[in-house]
């Protein structure tokens, strides 16, 4: 398995992104890696050539790029070429750190998207703490900012799939996020969703869950559209490492009692700081498109490369793609309905 690597994407890029890789390489012995960046600071980062190509471009694309013109403008970047790669069947899977809007235009008009998919999602695992799983799907996490009624309904579909089939989960909860349970809640597009969601027999559609609700294990599967999602993920990450800091400094500052205390429950401390840590998890996956593409959080270190590598390997093995193009295939009749509705 080969996966192609944008090198220069990233708040820590490249050297973050080569650790990882290098990491990964040491951990995954069937994966071998491109890493796609600048001639004058990627090979000198890289400690160990076994199973790691490099491939010199001469531009980058910037977090603040404008992604279609990026994509368009910049054809010698480190993404666009590492996505060439995979079209031209050169490399098995994408990964980024970098611009998420400049990805998933990479990954719809390079790539290439799966035929029935109006508009491909990113969707990761988050954790979940009241539930019989310990993680839930949530998409769209960005990829749209605006959306129809009928992409909401097909994410249900897709994030559905993914629960089963990668996850493991017998019949996933899929819920819509709203700003309230009840079903008249929400604006003309998540009312629409909602009834679309409502009268489907084409996954187990639980209602609206409200954003204090994520967490709790309310669905398997939690549906927003791009800007609410986006918005509802960086709300869930800034509280946890708020939260964290917060209970770390109540701790210090509470004498000798709670310092016996913190240390008694350090075990526990440390457990939950994992499960909320996006450095322990993996990246968000843009579901719909013909190859496996990832990406991880722009701030993320080596540990998070690591770890995502592992999980484009998991994307790999289990043929995720062929078996979502079959899986949508199979539903056309459903999508194809559902889209005629609007």
């Amino acid at each position: 398995m080969t996966i192609a690597v944008d090198a220069m994407g990233g708040d820590y890029a490249p050297g973050e992104i080569v650790k990882g890789i290098e990491a990964a390489r040491d951990r995954y012995l069937d994966l071998s890696f491109q890493l796609y960046g600048l001639a004058d600071q990627v090979p000198a980062l890289i400690q160990n050539s076994e199973r790691i190509e490099f491939i010199s471009v001469s531009e980058v694309i910037a977090m603040g790029d404008e992604p279609v013109k990026a994509m368009r403008q910049k054809k010698d970047s480190s993404m666009v070429q590492a996505a060439q790669a995979v079209h031209d069947g050169r490399a098995d899977a994408l990964f980024s750190a970098g611009n998420t809007g400049a990805l998933l235009s990479c990954a719809i008009f390079i790539v290439g998207r799966l035929k029935g998919v109006d508009r491909p999602a990113l969707a990761t695992a988050l954790p979940s703490f009241g539930s019989q799983h310990d993680q839930f799907v949530f998409m769209d996490l960005g990829a749209n900012a605006e959306n129809k009624p009928n992409h909401l309904y097909q994410y249900g579909i897709l994030g559905s799939f993914y629960a089963s089939h990668v996850l493991g989960y017998q019949n996933p909860r899929v819920g819509l996020l709203n700003n309230g349970a009840e079903e008249d809640k929400g604006d003309e597009l998540h009312k629409e969703a909602h009834q679309l969601m409502l009268h489907t027999q084409a996954f187990n559609f639980v209602g609206n869950v409200e954003a204090r609700e994520l967490l709790d294990g309310s669905a398997d599967v939690v549906v927003a559209d791009g800007f609410s999602g986006n918005t509802a993920l960086k709300a869930i990450e800034g509280t946890a490492l708020t939260m964290l800091k917060q209970l770390k400094k109540a701790i210090l500052g509470a004498g000798w009692r709670g310092k016996l205390g913190g240390l008694l429950l350090k075990p526990a401390f440390k457990s939950m700081a994992q499960q909320l840590d996006f450095n322990e998890q993996g990246g968000a996956v843009v579901l719909g498109v013909k190859a496996p593409v990832v990406k991880t959080h722009g701030s993320a270190k080596a540990t998070a490369v690591a770890n995502t590598m592992g999980q484009i390997k998991t994307m790999i093995d289990q043929d995720l793609v062929s078996d979502t193009a079959a899986f949508i295939v199979e539903n056309h009749e459903a999508l194809k309905v559902k889209k005629s509705a609007n």
